[in-house]
């Protein structure tokens, strides 16, 4: 008799997999049946109040055949290597965005499906949050006429609390900083909303005293396929800011959300903001739109069970996520031509080259 619940085992335990470990804790298809880390106390410590057995063997996990998946909530550098382990040993991988920490590892990644006949799943949430499927929903029923531009700023202060212990300081570990960190959710929000993206053009700065490597100001002009044009804002010296905009010939719609609640999904809706205005219509006559209640992190953690089950690929596909990376590297490659535009084909097939040359 098949399983009710997809059973996984949770590697990292910092403050993301407890993020994740609550909400698979919610849902009736995943279930974390052990946690497994590198440092023995976090690993502890991180088990105990999760109430979760904890391996410190990982060759063990991968071995274990009543193990089905593996859930990876790393530093971004360690995607690659234990995706693979996890995907030899025929174990389906959930990765937490980015997928991975360069374009070559991110490709490599989703060739990992084909190659051993698994499913992975990358976890771009922002494009699960309900005012952006209500977007979603109000473009698909043209409610916006035709759509023209899509604007999102995701920045938090991050970079004014950075330090040399932490990882997201140096370049090599987190590119780009904020824009590799949280920015790329945005253009995995636009490509959500708007479709394909075929070029960005970028500028970025430092603008954080304290003195890491990475930049931490990133704006970022998106040319979709299809001629529209979008923004994607990215600072880590700012207060907490999620919002998204989209305008069409008939009407706007505009989600701002407390993205200091961002960790607790359960309470984004409380304080969030919805709205449409129509064309000919002020400030004034701007039209509440009510948001619902979700937990984006259960649902993408749901969507990889069903893809498991399904076996088929969902929307949070290993493409999905190569395509955001993308979009962060031509945005990296823009700012140091001086802004012009890249295109991410440019940027995939460079990184598809190095993977052939890699073997």
């Amino acid at each position: 008799m098949a399983r009710s619940r997809l059973r996984a085992a949770l590697i990292g335990v910092g403050a993301w997999g407890r993020v994740l470990g609550k909400a698979a804790s919610q849902s009736a298809k995943i279930e974390f049946v052990c946690c497994a880390g590198r440092n023995a106390e976090r690993l502890a410590a991180f088990a105990h109040d999760m109430r979760l057995p904890a391996r410190a063997d990982l060759d063990a996990v991968l071995a274990d055949k009543d193990i089905d998946a593996v859930v990876l909530a790393l530093p971004n550098e360690l995607h690659f290597d234990f995706a693979q382990r996890a995907a030899r040993a025929g174990k389906h991988v959930y990765i937490e965005k980015p997928i991975a920490n360069s374009m070559v590892d991110a490709l490599a990644i989703a060739a990992l499906e084909r190659a051993h006949g698994v499913r992975i799943v990358v976890g771009h949430c922002a494009r699960l949050l309900t005012g952006v499927r209500a977007i979603r929903q109000a473009i698909d029923a043209g409610k916006l006429g035709k759509l023209s531009q899509i604007e999102a700023n995701f920045s938090n202060d991050r970079g004014l609390r950075l330090t040399r212990e932490d990882w997201r300081w140096y370049s090599q570990r987190a590119p780009g900083g904020s824009l590799s960190q949280i920015g790329v959710h945005q253009f995995d929000t636009l490509r959500y909303l708007g479709g394909d993206i075929a070029a960005v053009s970028a500028a970025a700065s430092r603008h954080s005293p304290v003195g890491a490597e990475v930049e931490d100001q990133w704006i970022v002009t998106v040319h979709f396929a299809d001629g529209k044009l979008g923004t994607v804002i990215s600072s880590w010296t700012s207060p907490g800011t999620f919002n998204v905009r989209a305008t069409g010939s008939d009407a706007l719609m505009v989600y701002d959300i407390d993205q200091t609640h961002w960790a607790s999904p359960e309470w984004l809706h409380e304080n969030a903001t919805l709205y449409m205005q129509a064309r000919g219509k002020g400030p004034a006559d701007r039209q509440a739109v009510a948001v619902p209640p979700g937990n984006m992190y259960r649902d993408e953690l749901e969507m990889f069970a069903d893809s498991v089950r399904g076996g088929a690929s969902c929307e949070l596909s290993a493409a999905n996520g190569c395509q955001a990376l993308a979009a962060v590297y031509a945005a990296l490659a823009s700012a140091k031509r001086h802004s012009r535009a890249v295109e991410l084909n440019e940027i995939i097939a460079a990184a598809q080259a190095d993977n052939t040359q890699r073997g």
